[in-house]
């Protein structure tokens, strides 16, 4: 049974790069059948996740690691804080730990998520670029009048920053089930499937946010969905809302 990352790998090769079975195979190594069962399939193995110990993740000092780095990775590669500049930046503010600990943690959770298939530096923590494929979906509570009362209603609001169109649906809650069935009544309204879809930690979603140097676990349910459509979720990080800004200024504008 193939792990996560590598199902996901395949079905960003099939769905995304729209790749035969047989290139597919011939690029990551597994049988034809392997890559078939996972690229066309909805069946998804119960990820078991690994809880990383030491003070980089247990104390918090890895996060504050992983920010100055996302802050750094938009200024020129002059100005960016180099491994003993973090360490040295780390100890002003108590850290007990090693410059070796600091170097290990840097190459293990940051440099090496940053390579992508042909090895090249890559943005794993997004800047703020919207390509043309690329939607956001956010909820939105607005007001409404029924049968002579005020009443509220959850609006599930869908936008494209590249050309700036929004779409939204009223559903009775923000569950789950509201979630999936709002997003295939979006999908019908714009016509397509958008290839990203940006989205912050809803519950609807997100069983664990991004944090202490772990990425974004989704929820088994929505991850199926976004297999079963052929996008792929991009969770914000934590505490940054700016990062999906052009739906909330959607959101704002349906109220």
């Amino acid at each position: 049974m193939l792990a996560m990352p590598e199902i996901n790998h395949i079905k960003k090769l099939r769905n995304i790069k729209s790749l035969s079975i047989n290139e597919i195979s011939k690029r990551t190594g597994f049988s034809w059948v392997t890559v078939k069962k996972y690229a066309d399939g909805d069946q998804l193995p119960t990820e078991k996740i690994v809880e990383k110990k030491g003070m980089m993740y247990q104390e918090g000092w890895g996060e504050i690691v992983i920010d100055w780095l996302v802050e750094d990775y938009a200024l020129k590669k002059k100005a960016r804080r180099n491994n003993k500049n973090i360490f040295e930046g780390l100890q002003k503010l108590g850290f007990p730990g090693s410059y070796r600990t600091v170097c290990d943690f840097i190459k293990n959770e940051w440099k090496e998520k940053m390579l992508d298939q042909s090895d090249e530096m890559k943005e794993e923590y997004e800047r703020l670029t919207h390509p043309p494929a690329e939607a956001q979906i956010d909820f939105g509570i607005t007001e409404a009048i029924e049968d002579g009362k005020a009443k509220d209603i959850h609006a599930l609001v869908m936008s494209f920053p590249y050309s700036n169109a929004g779409f939204a649906v009223p559903l009775p809650a923000e569950n789950q089930e509201c979630f999936l069935e709002g997003l295939k009544m979006l999908f019908n309204q714009t016509g397509f499937v958008p290839r990203n879809l940006r989205l912050d930690n809803l519950s609807a979603a997100v069983v664990k946010a991004r944090g202490r140097g772990q990425e974004t676990v989704f929820n088994e349910e929505f991850l199926r969905f976004a297999n079963h459509y052929g996008f792929e979720a991009q969770a914000c990080n934590a505490r940054k809302g700016n990062e999906k800004g052009h739906v909330e200024n959607k959101v704002g504008y349906v109220r």
